[in-house]
């Protein structure tokens, strides 16, 4: 009977030696990886702020997407 004590507690011991330790700081894999840093710039359609890598650039002026470029700049009015 003792043994379906035992073994129970030997893997859980086993298994939160191996995967436990993972989450705690410290250890390269709960250290996030930071990007350097990157202007960012905004929609001339709808406003929105996008990094500048990402954002699709027409006549000088930068858009969130290709329906947002192919609309233009938004008009008020």
């Amino acid at each position: 009977m003792a043994k379906f004590v035992v073994v129970p507690l030997v893997v859980g011991l086993v298994l939160w030696l191996m995967f436990g330790r993972r989450g705690r700081a410290g250890s390269p894999s709960s250290t996030p990886r930071r990007r350097g840093s990157e202007d960012m710039i905004t929609c001339a359609h709808c406003g929105v702020h996008l990094p500048r890598s990402e954002a699709l650039v027409a006549a000088g002026r930068a858009y969130c997407s290709e329906a947002h470029r192919d609309a233009g700049p938004r008009v008020d009015g």
